[in-house]
């Protein structure tokens, strides 16, 4: 099948988005509009559930946001002030409606939904140990088990349940919870994954990020922080930090790719971010060369901030098309290869007969680099380096990004040299992972006490991954979503 994105096929893939919002007559059409502002973060399936006060609604889809929730009839039969959607990219559990989010059960204390963005990395042991217990389950997502965790505790209070449940928890993960009561947004101890929240009018709002809020005209009001949970209950906001304190992790990888260019992460401009990694990628790795080009479109803000530094011109070498459908054909392998052509084509009457340095923010099987270097030199270049906005990708992601297996990243299994000859560059290059940090604010990495959560470079991993030895983090990511629960 060929996809909107030819060159996508070989990125890390985004895990997925969530936004709620308590206290709006128009709770559903602001959810929808937020959802369609985070779509970057989940193109599989969307949903979103609503409460009115009495009745809890909901309607979950497969595909994009658009089509499914941009009709008014729609909208309409999801009634009430509070809300709470989900944009997916599955990264446990099968691509099947049942796994679509957000998850709503019935439990003792009344209606509970959930959105959850990151990834359980004990969610086969507690799923197990569930099952002995006597749950039934009714999807193949980790997410499930935490409405399990919470349907079993011991505890008198649905708030004091859900702290119970998360406290048995490993790896990252940001949720938003609605119920009868009112709204719960958190964020796992270590930050992994970003959470914000804004203010529209009187109703308070959470997201994934603040463009979320830019598209609805909300107020971005703060971070939620590492370990925190807010609840909100009749317009009333609380803050309570329940879990023991540690030192954050962020996922650095929000900076280099997942989240939009004009989002504001952990108080940080993503777009500043990305321009001054290009501009480190600058320093540390010179070339002499006629232009600088990005590959579209994430490696567009390093590439401006690698010409800045370099006094190299910026120039569009690589066009892309917006036209072109979700699935366009199914076709042979000679159409098939014919198709990248739809979506990305070089400008022959810029490059050719010129040396170029392509831009991209990472390399993870290499197929994509290869098929854009060889798409610049069947244009004429005379010469195409590459430099990538990120350290080499060498580990396999736990926490809620689709990594292929470790095996089958290029960088796992070859050095840079041999890299450079796999893609047939004349150069190639990666920035360090100090620089990296230099670009985020940081003077180099803390080898003791890393600041960021970097662990698909380093290999680093903050928390403990149970249900993973090494052969199978190793060997057998592959069969995660097979395997999984």
């Amino acid at each position: 099948m060929l996809t909107t994105h030819p060159f996508d096929d070989d990125k890390l893939r985004e895990e997925c988005g969530v936004f709620g919002i308590a206290g709006s007559e128009s709770a559903a059409a602001v959810t929808a509009l937020g959802l369609h502002a985070l779509q970057h973060r989940g193109q599989e399936a969307a949903g979103i559930v609503t409460f009115d006060g009495q009745d809890f609604h909901a309607r979950r889809a497969m595909g994009h946001v658009a089509g499914n929730f941009d009709s008014e009839d729609v909208i309409r039969t999801l009634g009430g002030s509070n809300a709470v959607g989900h944009v997916r990219y599955s990264t446990t559990g099968a691509s099947a409606l049942r796994n679509v989010q957000p998850l709503f059960a019935d439990l003792s204390s009344g209606g509970f939904a959930i959105a959850h963005n990151g990834n359980i990395s004990n969610a086969i042991a507690l799923r197990r140990a569930l099952v002995r217990r006597g749950s039934i389950f009714q999807s193949t997502s980790d997410t499930e088990v935490i409405i399990h965790l919470v349907a079993t505790s011991n505890y008198r209070t649905l708030l004091d349940r859900f702290i119970d449940a998360l406290k048995q928890v490993e790896g990252a993960y940001s949720l938003i919870c609605m119920t009868s009561e009112g709204m719960i947004a958190c964020r796992d101890p270590l930050g992994v994954r970003p959470l914000v929240m804004g203010k529209l009018g009187d109703a308070w709002l959470f997201a994934s990020e603040t463009v979320a809020f830019d598209v609805v005209g909300a107020d971005f009001v703060r971070s939620v922080e590492p370990g925190e949970m807010v609840i909100v209950q009749n317009g009333d906001v609380r803050s309570i930090h329940p879990f023991a304190p540690a030192s954050r992790r962020p996922c650095i990888f929000e900076h280099v790719y997942f989240s939009r260019p004009d989002s504001i992460v952990d108080g940080t401009s993503v777009y500043s971010v990305r321009k001054a990694i290009g501009a480190e990628l600058a320093m540390e790795s010179p070339v002499e060369a006629d232009f600088v080009i990005p590959v579209p479109d994430s490696g567009t803000p390093a590439a401006i901030g690698f010409a800045q530094a370099s006094g190299i011109p910026f120039e569009l070498g690589i066009i892309r098309s917006h036209y072109v459908g979700r699935t366009f054909i199914q076709p042979g392998d000679q159409v098939r290869h014919l198709g990248v052509k739809l979506k990305h084509n070089a400008n022959r009457a810029l490059v050719e007969g010129k040396r170029i340095v392509l831009i991209d923010d990472s390399i993870v099987r290499g197929t994509t680099s290869l098929k854009i270097v060889q798409m610049m030199r069947d244009a004429g270049a005379s010469e195409v380096h590459m430099r990538i906005a990120s350290p080499p990708t060498r580990h396999s992601c736990f926490y809620g990004v689709d990594t292929p297996e470790r095996s089958k990243l290029l960088a796992a299994r070859h050095n840079v040299e041999e890299m450079q000859a796999f893609i047939h560059a004349d150069s190639l290059a990666f920035l360090s992972i100090d620089g990296l940090y230099r670009a985020v604010g940081e003077a180099n990495r803390n080898m003791t006490t890393p600041q960021y959560c970097d662990a698909c470079f380093t290999g680093d991993y903050p928390t403990p991954l149970t249900d993973f030895d090494e052969q199978a983090a190793d060997d057998q990511f592959a069969l995660l979503a097979e395997r999984v629960n």
